[in-house]
Parts: C-alpha cells; sequence; structure tokens
C-alpha cells in the first residue's frame, strides 16, 4: 500500500548537499519532504505545537553542530511523539551502536551512510505506513472518548458492570436500582456507544485503556 498523497517526509541535516539528494530521491518516489538545516530549526516547529495530523516520518541525522539529532529526538520522545513521528536517523559507521540503542528506546529504523536509496525509502514508506495507522488509532480513540464523554454518571455505573459481565439482576441489586431502570441504562449504552453486546463493549473499553 502506497503512503497518502498528503504524507510528509521531514528531514534534518546540516548538509545541505544531503538534504538536497534526499529531497530528490523522495520527489522520485512521489513523496513530499520539508528540510531543515539543523535541529534547532525543527525544534522551533516542535515547540510551535507540532501534532502530526496527517502521515509523517523524520530523517534524522545523529551527528550535528548545536544541537544533535539524538537531543532533538529525546524532545520527540519526551511529547510522545514518536509514534505517530516515526524516526529514521541516518548515521556514520561510528554512530551505529548509538543508532542501535535510540532504536531500542524507540526510534523507528536507522540507515548508515553511505545508504542505499532504494532501501532508505522501503523504509520511509514503511514509516508512512506507520505513521497512518498511529493516527487512525488516536483518531478512533478520539471518537470513542468522544462517546464516553456522553454518557451520565448512572450510565457509566451500569457500563462498567455490564463490561463485567454482570446479569441485570445483580447490577441492579449492586447499584439498588429496579432491573427495568437497568435495562434503559444499558441500551442507552449501547446506543451511545454503538456496540450491540456486552462483550463488544467489553473489548472496545479494553481497547480505549491500552
Amino acid at each position: 500500500m502506497q503512503p497518502s498523497a498528503d504524507a510528509t517526509v521531514f528531514i534534518v541535516d546540516d548538509d545541505a548537499g544531503v538534504r538536497d539528494a534526499l529531497s530528490w530521491l523522495l520527489r522520485s518516489r512521489r513523496l513530499l519532504s520539508s528540510s531543515f538545516a539543523n535541529a534547532e530549526e525543527f525544534a522551533a516547529v516542535l515547540e510551535g505545537g507540532l501534532r502530526p495530523t496527517h502521515p509523517c516520518c523524520l530523517l534524522l541525522d545523529v551527528r550535528m553542530p548545536g544541537m544533535s539529532g539524538l537531543a532533538l529526538f529525546e524532545r520527540l520522545a519526551e511529547r510522545g511523539l514518536v509514534e505517530a513521528l516515526p524516526v529514521i536517523f541516518l548515521t556514520g559507521h561510528a554512530d551505529v551502536p548509538t543508532a542501535v540503542d535510540m532504536v531500542k528506546r524507540g526510534a523507528f529504523d536507522f540507515c548508515e551512510k553511505p545508504f542505499s536509496d532504494n532501501a532508505l525509502v522501503d523504509r520511509v514508506e514503511e514509516a508512512l505506513r506507520r505513521s497512518a495507522a498511529v493516527l487512525a488509532a488516536q483518531r478512533e480513540k478520539g471518537v470513542l472518548l468522544g462517546r464516553l464523554a456522553e454518557l451520565t454518571d448512572r450510565e457509566r455505573d451500569v457500563m462498567g458492570l455490564v463490561a463485567k459481565g454482570l446479569p441485570n439482576k445483580l447490577i441492579a441489586d449492586q447499584l439498588n436500582i429496579s432491573v427495568r431502570t437497568v435495562e434503559v441504562h444499558r441500551a442507552r449504552v449501547f446506543d451511545k456507544m454503538e456496540v450491540k453486546s456486552a462483550v463488544e463493549l467489553a473489548n472496545l473499553l479494553r481497547d480505549l485503556e491500552a
């Protein structure tokens, strides 16, 4: 599956030649890119409130004057952005162990310079697909949280017990309400949460907690 047309690859490298070459390579595979000459430039965008809404990934040089790629990665990780904005480190041979460590800490991958054009773009496309999946999951979670917000306190009480598999009679006893009232609340919960069974409701709530 090809990445969506609005996908963007961010390039952060202090070498203008590398930035230009990468931009051209990505363009040849019909991928949009946006380049930054140093980590500080991208950090400024980050501080401006960058929140990925479209599939994206970051090609990030490990060693740069001033703020290093590693320091920028840490900022992204602190903001919980490395899932929606996968990071592929561009590294020299000496930095491979460091890049491997960053992958263990959440980076998507690393490519050693000089890298294979096809191999790099293949990983970029995979990173963009990962980003798209994460963003879709985040949007779905937002929708579900919106549905939860529409529930009354009593509906939430009933929902929690329904999700645990309790029958209406036991729910009524625990909440000191009538079975008929439980049935009404249960129906409203199913309608608002757009589910058809207690099992489906339990699975949905478990996904929300993940």
